[in-house]
């Protein structure tokens, strides 16, 4: 998600839990109507709702009306939470060599690039992969188009030991590798 689209979504989850907070405030009196109609128009908004008052609601629409303010004080929490911490996708660059003068870096798209390159050394048709940054190493979920004639098992096997041998070769620190025979080649 770009920066644009975080603070869109920060603003409105910020406005989902500050409008009903300062309206409970003005009901109860903690803030001045006045005070907020000066900075807000909220009067308008007071005048064109002007036939609702809580009186005249059953019992029924009250407790719709408190789920719904419930369920929109739960969304904007979650939209708040989410956009303040961000899941963490695979890291753009994993030290490989850090000797000094002899620093090295690889990107999260060369370890992709090196563990299809693997899949397809031990016979895959085709290969997809994931990456997605562990605790201190890669977890990769590689998915493999096999030939129809293959052993499948033998097959992911293979393609494990040698993705976790190729990335370990260059000294990328793999947790886990998981591969998948998604489709069998005709």
């Amino acid at each position: 998600m770009n920066a644009l689209n975080r603070i869109v979504m920060i603003l409105i989850s910020l406005l989902l839990l500050a409008v009903p907070v300062l309206l409970l405030l003005v009901h109860f009196g903690v803030i001045p109507a006045q005070l907020v109609d000066q900075y807000t128009g909220y009067n308008v908004a007071v005048d064109f709702l002007g036939g609702l008052s809580v009186a005249n609601l059953s019992s029924q629409a009250l407790i719709i009306a408190a789920i719904i303010g419930v369920l929109v004080a739960l969304v904007a929490l979650l939209l708040l939470f989410r956009e303040l911490n961000p899941r963490r996708g695979p890291s753009r660059n994993t030290v490989v060599d850090d000797s000094p003068g002899a620093e090295t870096l690889i990107t999260a798209s060369a370890v992709k690039a090196l563990s299809e390159g693997a899949a397809r050394e031990m016979g895959a048709g085709s290969s997809s992969v994931s990456l997605s940054r562990g605790r201190p190493a890669y977890e990769i979920v590689c998915g493999i188009t096999a030939p129809s004639s293959s052993n499948y098992t033998e097959l992911a096997t293979r393609v494990r030991e040698n993705i976790r041998k190729s990335l370990e070769s260059q000294n990328i620190p793999v947790k886990n590798v998981e591969v998948t025979v998604r489709r069998i080649a005709s």
